[in-house]
């Protein structure tokens, strides 16, 4: 049974980068509540403020894109973010995206799919997207079985602890 996901649009633009996910000033605070409270201040100050849980971020091209940071992608998921969405993503973004149990997902043509609150419906084992005001769909990268089994555990140390990766193949 495929898992369906609705939530509202937040769309942003090319090259939005992990300095304006959460700005660097924000960081010498551990808590990811703190960079929840600050979520794309540098791009949308009120962002923080306006967004609901379960709500998906559209972006264009180079996503996530500057410092290696994994805070950009812990904060999103803590903000309550629900998946971004994204012509591209900065390779370490995407990687900390998914080791943080926030779903990315490379979508061609997303940037003129979705304006900011449209809402989406996703479907995430084919990646098929609707948009409800358009009654548009756009084909996403689906992600493979073990990726979605990350993101529901949590991220990779979950993933991991749970068994997931090498010690459940080895068994099997």
């Amino acid at each position: 049974m495929e898992t369906i996901r609705e939530g509202t649009a937040w769309a942003f633009g090319d090259d939005v980068d992990t300095d304006a996910i959460i700005p660097s000033m924000y960081l010498v605070d551990r808590d990811p509540a703190v960079w929840a409270h600050h979520i794309m201040e540098g791009v949308l100050p009120d962002f923080s403020g306006r967004i609901k849980t379960g709500d998906f971020i559209v972006a264009g091209r180079s996503f996530g894109s500057g410092s290696s940071r994994e805070h950009a992608a812990i904060g999103l998921r803590q903000a309550g973010v629900a998946a971004v969405f994204a012509e591209s993503f900065a390779r370490n973004f995407y990687r900390n995206a998914f080791n943080n149990g926030l779903i990315a997902l490379e979508v061609p043509g997303i940037a003129g799919f979705a304006e900011t609150g449209d809402r989406l419906e996703v479907a995430l084992e084919s990646g098929r997207l609707r948009n409800s005001r358009t009654q548009a769909e756009i084909q996403a990268t689906p992600l493979p079985p073990f990726l979605m089994e990350m993101v529901a555990q949590g991220g990779l140390v979950p993933w991991l602890l749970a068994g997931g990766g090498w010690r459940r193949t080895r068994q099997e």
